[in-house]
C-alpha cells in the first residue's frame, strides 16, 4: 500500500515565487525590525520617557551598555554573555537568508570579504571622523544636561572582560549596519522610496533605538546615520560601516575600562 505522504509519480513541486512586491517588502521589513532594532527602538523610547519624567536631571542619571549577568559566578556570566552575543546576531542571518530567497545575496549590499583592504582603511577613517565627533557631542550634551552619563561597561575583574567587550562591539557593528543600513536601504529603494528618503528613515530609526541615552545622543546618532547612509549610497558596501562601528565601540567599551575615573572631563 502506497504511503499517502509520498508524491505521486511524475508529480512536480511548483517553484517558489521569488518576485518581491512592495507589499511583501513592507511586511518583510516589519518582521525583520520587530525581531531586532525596531523592538529596540520601542524599548529605548519607553526608557527615555522614564528618565525624562524622573525627578533627577538627565545628566544626574546614568546608564550602562554591557552589564554583568551573574556577578558572583564568572563561568555562568561568561556563558550568558556569549549566548547573548550569538543569538543577537540571528536577525543578521535572517537578512542574509532573505536576500538569498529573493535571488540576491549578501554581496548585494556589500556584506562580503571581496575588498578587505579598502574596507578596513575606509572603515578606520570613518571611525576616526564619526568617533571623535560622537565623543564631542556626548561630552557637550552631558554638560548641557541633555544626556545621561554613560558607562559603556560594568564588567570588572574577569580575565574575559576585554574579549567579551570586543565581541559586543563586533555584534553591534554587524547587527546595526547590516540591518539598518545595508538591508533597510536596499529594500526601501526596491519598494520605490527615493535613496535619501530611505537614508532619513534609517537614521531616524538609529536615533530612536539610542533614545535611552538622552536627547543629545538621539541627535548625535541621527547625524551618524546620515553620514553612514551617505557612505553606503556613495560606495554601495556595508562592510566599511561594520568595521567603523566595531572600531568605535571597541574604543568606547575597552577604553572605558582604563579611562573612566582617570579623566576629569569624561563623564560616566
Amino acid at each position: 500500500m502506497t504511503d499517502k505522504t509520498e508524491a505521486a509519480p511524475g508529480h512536480r513541486t511548483p517553484p517558489v515565487p521569488s518576485v518581491l512586491t512592495p507589499r511583501l517588502i513592507r511586511w518583510e521589513i516589519l518582521c525583520v525590525l520587530a525581531l531586532s532594532l525596531g523592538a529596540a527602538a520601542v524599548s529605548a523610547t519607553i526608557t527615555f520617557l522614564g528618565v525624562v519624567t524622573a525627578p533627577e536631571s538627565l545628566s544626574a542619571q546614568s546608564t550602562s551598555l554591557v552589564n554583568s549577568r551573574a556577578e558572583d559566578r564568572p563561568w555562568l556570566d561568561l556563558s550568558l554573555q556569549l549566548h547573548a552575543v550569538a543569538f543577537a546576531l540571528a536577525p543578521v542571518a535572517l537578512v542574509v537568508y532573505l536576500l538569498h530567497r529573493s535571488s540576491e545575496s549578501a554581496r548585494t549590499i556589500g556584506f562580503d570579504l571581496r575588498r578587505p583592504g579598502s574596507d578596513l582603511v575606509g572603515g578606520a577613517l570613518l571611525a576616526a571622523f564619526v568617533g571623535l565627533g560622537g565623543l564631542a557631542v556626548y561630552v557637550l550634551s552631558w554638560r548641557l544636561g541633555l544626556t545621561l552619563a554613560i558607562t559603556p561597561s560594568t564588567l570588572d575583574g574577569n580575565w574575559w572582560d576585554v574579549p567579551i567587550l570586543v565581541l559586543q562591539a563586533a555584534k553591534n557593528g554587524l547587527l546595526e549596519e547590516v540591518i539598518v543600513v545595508g538591508y533597510l536601504l536596499h529594500r526601501l529603494t526596491q519598494s520605490g522610496w527615493s535613496p535619501w528618503k530611505a537614508v532619513l528613515a534609517s537614521s531616524v530609526l538609529r536615533a530612536f533605538y539610542h533614545a535611552y541615552q538622552g536627547v543629545g545622543m538621539f541627535f548625535g546618532n541621527l547625524v551618524m546615520g546620515l553620514v553612514f547612509g551617505w557612505f553606503y549610497l556613495r560606495y554601495g558596501r556595508v562592510m566599511p560601516l561594520v568595521v567603523a562601528h566595531t572600531v568605535i565601540d571597541v574604543f568606547a567599551f575597552v577604553g572605558a575600562v582604563y579611562l573612566l575615573g582617570n579623566i576629569d572631563w569624561l563623564p560616566g
